[in-house]
């Protein structure tokens, strides 16, 4: 590393805390474990700063999403102009976007701090493009991505392998993955190749010292009571959610259950948790257990529902629940889910239904009242609690700043709103900027009550009126639907009857394309019914967002037409933040920039955030002379105040066992600081006779594999079990193990869609045509059932009748009738399939990777002229008329997916010809609408 390393710069850690994190990172590797909300991208980013002003540092960022990116660059772009280092150069991003090889290339010989992708950085790594060798440090965000079979422990194994000067820092502010499993500390640390994780929990003494040793910011707790209708939704909600747990319980008795309470299924993930218990065992549970698992994700989108979206809103989104869960024509009631039966779902809809109107509402009333409410209803339109404490809050603001004016103290008078998300976000705009509207005679004739108050009361008659007329078409809708399934299932009942069916037009399934070209299949059982209802509905959605002109519409246009656009230059200025509102959703460490930036004096947190408090902490902690008042609303006995306290309680009982893990995990930790190398055997020639040892040899064996397999785990493993990687752009297969044996690997989910729009019997002709030995790999994921029976869920149920598509065995079947040469390889997990690549390629010659590339391309062709960008090369080949050899010709010829989807049908045809061209012009000029 070069001796400037450690020059000093001027860093932006206001914090006791971040220094130390700092001081430790620049002495020694290791592990960071932060709790959310404590400033980490802040210190990765001076820690980067730091090494880029050194200068001639080729630095590594991984694990950055987009949003990180922008924020790391932005940041090195202020800390290079702050400090005027010369030598710093910024971030630069290494993405799949258009960057060739060539280019990357020159990058990385100028040096500096590059994001980069794991899938190019591995790639670059296998074919020497870069040299692990050069590289003065890697820094990996989100370490508790950094799994066994993750790109990411492969980058770091090579790293470290070829690089043991350079150093290594890995970051995390997730602690919960790192307590699953036995011991999942000390495996993290292995995978990562670092001896000493660093934990600093909001308990840590460094912290609490700094964010509690100066003037904290005013924080007013403000406890929201719920309506009586919103408790008795709530309560009902739980009650179905406990009831679908205990019969959870009592299908599935042979597996652990301990974490399925009512509280943890509170959390984001905890369907995911049901869904990865079950699934070695999901080919043999029940149809009941599997629908209760779907219903519990659903339940849990109606708690949050309950808590975020309006009364009208709420209602409507139970109206199209309700109606995906009736059973199409021809099917009995079994098939609806059970809670729909309780006594529990009929509180729920009711409740959400008397919480907008009373009265009953018919079809008859509909269409009687295109415009208006009908006579028949009687508004009630309930408005949420924290509306009007919000409106009294504000008022309180401006009461506090004409009373008490602002005295400037590096922070605006600015008013911060917080939300959950942007539908949250949009519904305060909206009710912000109609409260003062004062509603005088209704459809109905009634008036508002108390006019001096703020109210909802005009965005919610608004939202009824939108809800009555999204009534009236959702009702066409559904009808349409049901008849259409009717017709489908008479035709497969006349078909079934040995009745021909209508032979001049497409049958009713095909009426509608799926992407990728695949149709429908044949019967749309209740599943496909549900599922075109929601495109339907989602369609609809969009159409309805044109509505009728309301009241401040119809002002804002008399305005506008009214106006001689004179003097347009006194309409625009800069916002004064002194009088600015922002309400801007959660968005994990980008809302420290937006304390920033706004410098808010009030913030108020609409919903409940533990790691937003945390930043309110280290905004205050870090301006000592700026003021914060904060208002922290949420709803008292609420699932809302539930989640926030357990996400709470989790993540510090996350910290306290992996303190406790880390205090003894010493013995642990000598594994993972040996050389990687010493776990890698050289090959042993068994060509001699009895296996010699003497005769082992200098070369290990290679396997030539494409690029794209580098999304996979299995080269990883491949890696681990010593042999080398060869990267290249194959155009016949997926991994050349030998001059004679090509292997073409699917998993059971590209098995199937390969068979669906006829891939895959391109590729095993072309194996078959370039090598002695073609075989097909089917490889299953490790935490599942080694059958096919799982994935039959895949298929529709009515494709049991006469003309019903083959199911997987038999296709497989017909493949290998029609080569007979090809092998199919069954595969447990990608541990199994490094283990059988290791036995094929014993007794073997290595495989040649120039000749590996050639074969497959046209006379004349380049094989460097292929490597084009792989995302549009993946969306082409699922296009209906899209081969491998017609796709070679359309990424030289065409320039862009636009470019190709604009093009007329004689064009098109003149490069790939008359068949694939009509299909690929069709599928792009068919609207899935026109029917």
């Amino acid at each position: 590393m070069p001796s400037d390393e450690k020059a000093p710069v001027k860093l932006s850690l206001p914090l006791e805390f971040q220094q130390d994190i700092f001081k430790e990172l620049r002495e020694e590797d290791e592990l960071v474990l932060l709790a959310r909300g404590l400033g980490l991208l802040r210190i990765v980013t001076n820690l980067l700063h730091s090494y880029d002003a050194a200068g001639n540092n080729l630095i590594l960022l991984l694990g950055a999403d987009e949003r990180e990116n922008t924020w790391i660059g932005e940041a090195l772009a202020e800390h290079a102009a702050i400090s005027m280092s010369p030598k710093a150069r910024g971030l630069s991003l290494v993405n799949t976007d258009v960057m060739s090889v060539a280019t990357r290339e020159k990058m990385y010989a100028q040096g500096g701090v590059f994001s980069i992708t794991s899938r190019i950085l591995i790639v670059d790594f296998l074919s020497n493009l870069l040299n692990p060798e050069i590289v003065a440090g890697i820094v990996v965000l989100h370490a508790e991505r950094v799994v066994a079979t993750s790109l990411e422990a492969f980058i770091l194994r090579i790293y470290r392998q070829k690089n043991k000067s350079g150093f290594l820092k890995a970051f995390s502010d997730s602690p919960e993955p790192f307590t699953s499993g036995f011991s999942p500390l000390s495996n993290m640390m292995k995978n990562l190749f670092l001896q000493k994780p660093s934990l600093y929990p909001r308990f840590h003494l460094s912290v609490a010292k700094s964010l509690e040793g100066r003037k904290k910011a005013e924080v007013i707790e403000l406890e929201v009571p719920m309506t009586n209708a919103m408790k008795d939704i709530q309560l009902a909600v739980l009650e179905c959610v406990e009831v679908s747990i205990s019969e959870l319980k009592k299908g599935n008795s042979g597996i652990e259950m301990e974490d399925w309470t009512l509280d943890s299924a509170l959390h984001k993930n905890f369907d995911t948790i049901i869904r990865r218990q079950l699934d070695p065992v999901w080919h043999r549970t029940s149809f009941k257990t599997r629908q209760i698992v779907r219903d519990l994700t659903l339940l849990r989108n109606i708690l949050g529902a309950l808590l975020t979206y309006d009364a009208v809103n709420f209602n409507r989104y139970l109206d199209t629940v309700l109606a995906a869960s009736q059973p199409p024509p021809g099917s009995n009631k079994q098939t609806q889910s059970p809670w729909l039966f309780l006594d529990s779902a009929h509180t729920i809809f009711e409740t959400a239904k008397r919480r907008v109107y009373a009265g009953k509402l018919t079809n008859t009333d509909l269409a009687a009242n295109p415009n208006a409410v009908p006579d028949s209803v009687h508004p009630v339109l309930e408005e949420f609690p924290k509306w009007a404490l919000l409106a009294e809050i504000l008022q309180e603001i401006e009461q506090d700043t004409y009373l008490n004016p602002i005295i400037y103290d590096g922070s605006n008078g600015s008013i911060l709103i917080m939300c959950g998300d942007q539908g949250t976000c949009r519904q305060l705009r909206e009710y912000l900027q109609t409260m003062w509207v004062k509603v005088e005679a209704n459809d109905d004739g009634e008036e508002n009550g108390d006019d001096s108050a703020p109210s909802g009361s005009f965005m919610m008659r608004r939202r009824l009126r939108n809800y009555l007329a999204w009534k009236r078409e959702f009702a066409k809708v559904s009808n349409a639907l049901f008849s259409e399934n009717e017709k489908a299932i008479n035709g497969a009942t006349d078909q079934r009857g040995g009745q021909s069916s209508s032979r001049g037009k497409a049958p009713p399934n095909k009426r509608r394309r799926m992407r990728g070209g695949v149709t429908t299949s044949g019967d749309r059982s209740a599943t496909g019914a549900l599922r075109t209802a929601g495109d339907r509905d989602a369609h609809l959605a969009s159409l309805m967002a044109e509505l009728q002109p309301t009241e401040i519409e119809n002002l804002q246009k008399g305005e506008i037409a009214s106006d001689p656009l004179d003097d347009m230059e006194d309409f625009y200025e800069l916002f004064d933040m002194n009088e600015l509102v922002v309400v801007h959703p959660y968005e994990g460490d980008m809302d420290e920039h937006v304390l920033e930036e706004v410098k808010p004096r009030y913030v108020i947190m609409y919903e409940p955030d533990a790691a937003f408090i945390r930043r309110i902490e280290v905004y205050r902690s870090s301006h000592s002379d700026r003021n914060v008042k904060v208002y922290f609303m949420y709803y008292g006995g609420s699932v809302e105040e539930q989640r926030y306290l357990s996400a709470v309680r989790r993540e510090k009982d996350a910290f306290t066992k992996l303190i406790r893990e880390r205090g003894n995990m010493a013995i642990t930790l000598t594994a993972a600081t040996m050389d990687p190398q010493e776990s890698f055997l050289r090959t042993i020639n068994t060509r001699i006779a009895g296996g010699g040892r003497l005769a082992a040899t200098a070369t290990p064996p290679r396997v030539v594999v494409d690029v794209r397999e580098f999304r996979s785990s299995l080269p990883s493993l491949l890696h681990g079990q010593s042999i080398v990687l060869v990267p290249c752009m194959l155009t016949v297969g997926d991994y050349v193990l030998t001059p004679q044996i090509c292997i073409e690997r699917k998993s059971v989910r590209d098995l199937i869609s390969s068979f669906t729009n006829g891939r895959l019997f391109n590729q095993v002709e072309a194996m078959t045509e370039h090598y002695k030995s073609p075989m097909l790999l089917i490889e299953f994921d490790a935490n599942k059932s080694f059958t096919l029976e799982p994935f039959a869920d895949f298929a529709s149920a009515s494709n049991q009748g006469a003309n019903a598509t083959p199911d997987l065995q038999s296709k497989l079947v017909m493949l290998t009738l029609a080569f007979p040469r090809l092998r199919i390889i069954w595969s447990s997990s990608p541990y199994q399939t490094a283990e059988i690549f290791s036995e094929l390629k014993k007794l073997q010659d290595e495989p040649d990777p120039v000749k590996a590339v050639s074969l497959g391309l046209e006379d004349g062709e380049d094989a460097e002229a292929r490597t084009f960008n792989q995302l549009p090369q993946d969306m082409l080949r699922v296009v209906p008329g899209v081969n491998e050899k017609n796709l070679v010709r359309l990424t030289l010829q065409v320039g862009s997916l636009f470019e190709l989807a604009n093009m007329d049908e004689e064009e098109i045809v003149g490069i790939v010809g008359k068949v694939a061209g009509r299909q690929i012009w069709r599928f792009f000029n068919r609207s899935v609408y026109d029917e």
